[in-house]
């Protein structure tokens, strides 16, 4: 089971007279990883490699050092780790002496790896969107049970006759959930499965 990170993360490095600095976050969209990296990069550094993955989409760069030496290893850090929904920024600032491609890699890569070992993580559970609706005189009731089973609600709609919620749930609890929910409105509430547009592969920088 794949995991992402808890927190922003950082680590340093000293690699043969070359600073080093690995800063990761977990990320809820690729767009976010994008923000995450402009908001991060230092545009005093020799250069701002990175790579960040969201299930099957995924990017590396290399920001000038020689093709493969940097952006591949730091999503290879990301990958062999399991992590997913992560971006990794290593910022280095060059001090004088040529690490050659191989020690590149090694620098990249194992900075990014090692902040990632001592971040804290935690598992990604696969979830699917649900719709429901529930009377006034339920409401409460029926989200505190809701939250409590481990459901998200993620919005909330209000009318004449009660509240529509959608609700982020993990795919293997939905139909304990589905049941749970038709016996708390004693089969009147709507518990329906949105569908929504799978995604698709991305290809790297």
């Amino acid at each position: 089971m794949p995991h992402t990170l808890t927190a922003a993360v950082r680590h340093e490095a000293e690699i043969r007279k070359s600073r080093f600095l690995a800063l990761a976050a977990p990320i809820d969209a690729p767009e976010a990883a994008q923000a995450f990296l402009e908001a991060s990069r230092d545009p005093q550094a020799t250069h701002n490699c990175w790579a960040w993955r969201f299930g099957a989409h995924y990017r590396f760069h290399d920001d000038g050092e020689p093709g493969g030496t940097a952006g591949r290893p730091i999503l290879q850090a990301i990958d062999s780790q399991g992590y997913d929904r992560v971006a990794v920024l290593v910022i280095r600032w060059f001090g004088g002496i040529k690490l050659g491609t191989g020690g590149l890699a090694r620098a990249y890569g194992g900075t990014a790896a090692e902040c990632l070992r001592v971040a804290e993580r935690v598992e990604l559970r696969e979830e699917c969107r649900v719709l429901c609706d529930c009377p006034y005189a339920d409401m409460d009731r029926v989200q505190a049970r809701l939250l409590a089973a481990g459901a998200r609600i993620e919005q909330a709609e209000f009318d004449g006759r009660g509240v529509r919620w959608r609700l982020a749930v993990a795919r293997a609890d939905a139909a304990a959930l589905r049941a749970l929910y038709t016996d708390l409105t004693r089969g009147q509430g709507r518990f329906e499965a949105v569908t929504e547009p799978g995604s698709g592969s991305a290809p790297a920088d």
